[in-house]
């Protein structure tokens, strides 16, 4: 995983947090670690902790403009604490912090899982035949099932969310959120909210949900045997409806035959030979948990505007001045095309 030197805007007192972290975690010795920056995370920032004998991880909010339930520092650090019992595809969480001395906010500190994430293109050297891009992504279906089935009762997570009218509570509050967000080179969304809002089934049922599963979010065990060993990025987990998950993952799955727009936003290597399909994946879903899917479109259009959504709140961080992070400039023209690609996935069925 690629770091890069910790941005200016992003930047704290490693000293501090030392003297706090020391105080919480034996054998760090006494000196200051190392920061370095995940350069990849669009919404909680990450930082990476090396000392002579160890690496850490640390987990903060930005500054700035953020939706008022986003950010939880100490849920994101509950979720992650309570689940590894009972699915061990988490880091262990190290310690806690809401000393705003420290960082001038809730934080939290976990281990490091070494292994492997695949991002935009396969890094130098590694290849992937077609068999093995299949098998990848049979693997990464599969987890997704293992978490939908796990125990939230025997997890201690019964109370993470609200239960039933989720899929409701999801198309109002992502609307409600995308229009906060909105500036005025986007449009309104309108044909595509309304049309959710209009068009929504009932829940096949209610599981724990990570909220941000993607590929880029999966830790591998190496480029031989590509087995799934961690799930990072818990800050949205909740109680859902797990084929609204499906949608919103599959909304970053951009598959070989795809148009140049949508290939262009490409953040995972989903494109390769062998590669499930988002058709296949779905079809390789139900038929593991048995849930039937109903019609898709609601689910692909909905995991759409979500991603709209989503990108619209962080360029408006951007646009607003809250952060200079280029990586936000130009997500708007993005946010356009989804748009776009929403109305012609309602029309179709209609036609």
């Amino acid at each position: 995983m690629t770091t890069i030197e910790v941005r200016e805007e992003d930047a704290f007192d490693a000293a501090a947090v030392h003297a706090w972290l020391a105080a919480r975690v034996e054998g760090l010795g006494d000196e200051p670690p190392a920061v370095r920056q995940f350069p990849g995370g669009a919404s909680n920032l990450t930082y990476l902790l090396t000392y002579p004998d160890r690496e850490l991880i640390l987990r903060r909010p930005p500054a700035g403009h953020k939706a008022a339930s986003a950010h939880d520092m100490r849920r994101e650090y509950r979720v992650q604490h309570a689940l590894k019992p009972v699915f061990p595809y988490v880091p262990r969480m190290l310690a806690f912090g809401d000393d705003p001395a420290v960082l001038g906010g809730d934080f939290y500190v976990m281990e490091k899982l070494a292994g492997l994430i695949l991002r935009g293109d396969l890094p130098a050297g590694l290849e992937l035949t077609p068999e093995q891009a299949r098998e990848l992504s049979g693997k990464v279906v599969d987890r997704l099932v293992d978490l939908h089935a796990v125990d939230v009762g025997k997890a201690g997570l019964a109370d993470l969310g609200k239960g039933a009218g989720y899929v409701e509570r999801q198309i109002r509050g992502w609307s409600d959120r995308y229009a906060a967000a909105r500036t005025d080179n986007v449009g309104d969304f309108a044909e595509v909210r309304s049309w959710l809002a209009a068009n929504q089934p009932g829940e096949v049922k209610i599981c724990l949900i990570h909220n941000d599963y993607r590929l880029d979010n999966l830790v591998l065990d190496g480029p031989s045997t590509l087995n799934i060993t961690g799930v990072l990025d818990w800050e949205m987990a909740t109680l859902g409806d797990p084929l609204m998950e499906l949608g919103s993952m599959l909304a970053y799955w951009v598959q070989a035959d795809d148009d140049d727009v949508m290939k262009a936003s490409r953040r995972q290597p989903t494109h390769l030979p062998g590669t499930f399909t988002r058709e296949e994946f779905v079809a390789r879903y139900a038929e593991k948990t048995g849930l039937a899917v109903g019609d898709w479109r609601f689910y692909e259009v909905y995991g759409l505007f979500r991603l709209a959504a989503v990108l619209q709140q962080l360029y408006r961080r951007y646009h607003d001045g809250a952060t200079r992070n280029p990586a936000f400039k130009d997500f708007w023209q993005f946010v356009g095309y989804l748009d776009w690609r929403c109305r012609e996935i309602i029309a179709k069925g209609s036609a």
